[in-house]
């Protein structure tokens, strides 16, 4: 008698499977945590932005400069700000994606919860800064961080951990572009919002370089799950933002001023793909081979993405709510 096993069973022990590979792992991730740790420094929102109950002259003039600079900000620069702010608010969505396998009192819980807590000066520095700078309708701003945090983040990959590290590699490198590329266009207006971002951009690419070395140790652990995995994932990632208001033309505008777009997402995907030593990675059984081949094969799929995109794109205009329904045109 054949023996059949359900396959939400068999997923589940797969499951299983990978999070032990995982908890194999925490002697690196002590070491990358040291290391993370000695190259860290910590900062927060009243490092940049006078905030104290007892404020004096100065701090009041510098507030009032700050405005009157933010003033000649353009409304593309200010969608890409709110953007930027509103993506940083779904920590709480990957906080749970990650706790999910990582298990409590390990050194995995550790990174997780020092992560989180990093993570979280970001959007507070981004809400305090557009507070103080009036850059946005404020409580359009927030009905869309209610309405995205609401909403939740529940991807299709949510229940594999590995592509839970594939794709914190590659998402935590894009918004390292979206900081470090707003901040260099609102820089020529206000100079204090670039100095933000680009310390923004450099979390981002610490916590990268983390999580692009985890996986990495699971590629020479298991390579042929680990392979199938990440190409379930590469092709395409969703932006944890999909699911907040008005996502698609916000990214649309941040695209046209190019900041972020789908040729920086091919350029990630192929630094990914050398990193990791995939196109030589020997060794793999037919399911480990088949997936090494298709995700050699994604960027040039992207370029012809990227290459679409371009030739569809036509002068659009746009307008959104949280900076007062004011109508600009972009090519």
């Amino acid at each position: 008698m054949e023996l059949i096993i359900p396959k939400e069973r068999t997923e589940e022990l797969e499951t299983q499977g990978k999070a032990e590979v995982l908890r194999e792992l925490e002697p690196l991730v002590d070491v990358l945590m040291e290391d993370h740790l000695k190259k860290r420094r910590l900062w927060f929102s009243s490092d940049f932005l006078p905030a104290d109950e007892q404020n004096d002259e100065d701090d009041e003039r510098f507030l009032k400069k700050l405005r009157e600079r933010a003033r000649g900000m353009t409304d593309a620069t200010r969608v890409a700000v709110a953007l930027n702010l509103l993506t940083e608010e779904g920590l709480p969505h990957f906080h749970r994606l990650l706790s999910n396998y990582l298990g409590n009192d390990s050194a995995w819980q550790k990174w997780n919860f020092m992560w989180t807590a990093e993570e979280d000066r970001h959007g507070v520095i981004i809400h305090d800064y557009a507070r103080d700078a009036r850059l946005f309708k404020a409580r359009h701003v927030e009905m869309m961080q209610y309405a995205y945090q609401e909403a939740g983040f529940t991807p299709a990959w949510d229940r594999d951990p590995y592509r839970v590290f594939v794709y914190t590699t590659l998402q935590e490198r894009a918004t390292q572009y979206s900081h470090q590329n707003t901040g260099k266009l609102a820089g020529e207006y206000e100079p204090l919002i670039k100095k933000i971002l680009m310390q923004v951009a450099a979390d981002e690419a610490k916590h990268f370089n983390f999580y692009r070395k985890v996986f990495k140790a699971i590629l020479e652990i298991d390579p042929n799950r680990a392979l199938q995995s990440a190409l379930a994932v590469m092709p395409s990632i969703e932006m944890p933002g999909v699911s907040m208001p008005d996502f698609k033309e916000m990214a649309d505008v941040v695209r046209r001023a190019g900041i972020y777009g789908p040729w920086d997402y091919k350029q990630i995907v192929e630094e990914a793909i050398e990193f990791w030593n995939l196109e030589v990675l020997d060794g793999l059984n037919e399911a480990g081979r088949k997936a090494q081949e298709k995700i050699l094969a994604i960027p040039d799929r992207l370029k012809k993405v990227a290459e679409y995109v371009e030739r569809r794109t036509a002068r659009k205009s746009f307008s959104f709510d949280f900076i007062y329904g004011r109508v600009f045109a972009m090519e």
